[in-house]
């Protein structure tokens, strides 16, 4: 925060303090993305003109008075893009060569071999392209597996998905694919879009992968999908509530491998945040065009293939 605090008067506060520090304040970084602070404390936002996220998600700043204000959001796109994709891939070769298994048989020190899957060759819908979407399609195009987008509109000869189907039929596409990775921004349109319909139609032994928001998921049913044995498995790293409730029988099933909401954060990952922070509040005091603005109608930035 050093290239700020030396041009502008720079308050810290937690929660508590979120309102008296609003007081007077052109700008909001809102470090603490899982805070849910911001709307609570709005009523003292008397003079602020931009308010920027330490994240891609900016559902927890998305409240009504925001969205109908003047106030300009930014989010810090592009940090995670990267760390997220081999995330992804980690996931996806780990189910195809039952890495798990094998942990589980070592423990045991249990010698059994028995032949796992090739990757190359399968196919994946990535629910989401934007940064990160595209960033896991490379990804997953280069170990050789045929890669699709899903998203708002439908299109062809897309540079990184080659096609892109409308998420509006989402359950059409479905039973075409053998993993489905979700990382669709989180908004009105997108809640619980994981249902029982949803995984009722995937095909049969199909993974499921969700770095995107644990809202986009009706949990229940995807536990229910995958004790009745339909999902082959799935890799989760975030959910509906976190952290992850012990009593939760995702933290029992083999088929299921669970991450703790870190599937971007690298090592350096919260001073690349502040960076990008850093670099829009240069460009904001210039008059400078900012990066990352969020169409507030939207819930995200939008994406130009």
């Amino acid at each position: 925060m050093d290239p700020v605090e030396r041009v502008a008067t720079v308050r810290y506060a937690d929660a508590g303090g979120l309102p008296d520090a609003l007081r007077g304040a052109d700008v909001l970084f809102v470090y603490d993305f899982l805070s849910r602070a911001v709307p609570g404390a709005w009523h003292a936002a008397d003079r602020l003109r931009w308010l920027h996220i330490a994240s891609a998600g900016v559902d927890p700043v998305m409240f009504p008075e925001l969205r109908h204000s003047d106030v300009v959001l930014t989010n810090s796109r592009g940090v995670f893009d990267s760390a997220i994709a081999e995330y992804v891939l980690g996931v996806v070769i780990a189910f195809a060569k039952d890495f798990a298994g094998s942990l589980r048989l070592q423990q045991r020190r249990t010698w059994r071999h028995r032949e796992t899957e090739r990757v190359a060759g399968t196919s994946a819908l990535v629910v989401g392209t934007g940064p990160i979407g595209r960033a896991i399609a490379r990804l997953l195009r280069a170990v050789g597996m045929s890669v699709t987008g899903a998203g708002r509109r439908a299109r062809e000869a897309d540079p990184d998905f080659g096609r892109v189907v409308a998420s509006e039929e989402l359950t059409r596409h479905l039973p075409h694919f053998d993993v489905v990775i979700a990382v669709a921004p989180l908004t009105e349109r997108t809640k619980g879009m994981f249902d029982a319909r949803a995984f009722a139609a995937m095909r049969p032994g199909a993974r499921f992968v969700n770095v995107g928001r644990g809202e986009l998921v009706v949990t229940s049913d995807l536990i229910a999908a995958l004790r009745e044995g339909h999902l082959a498995g799935a890799a989760l790293d975030v959910f509906e509530q976190e952290p992850l409730p012990p009593e939760s029988p995702l933290w029992t099933m083999e088929n299921v491998l669970i991450s703790a909401h870190m599937s971007g954060d690298f090592v350096g990952w919260r001073n690349a945040l502040v960076e990008v922070f850093a670099d829009n509040f240069a460009r904001w005091r210039e008059g400078r065009p900012l990066r990352n603005v969020v169409d507030k109608r939207l819930g995200y930035v939008p994406s130009t293939p």
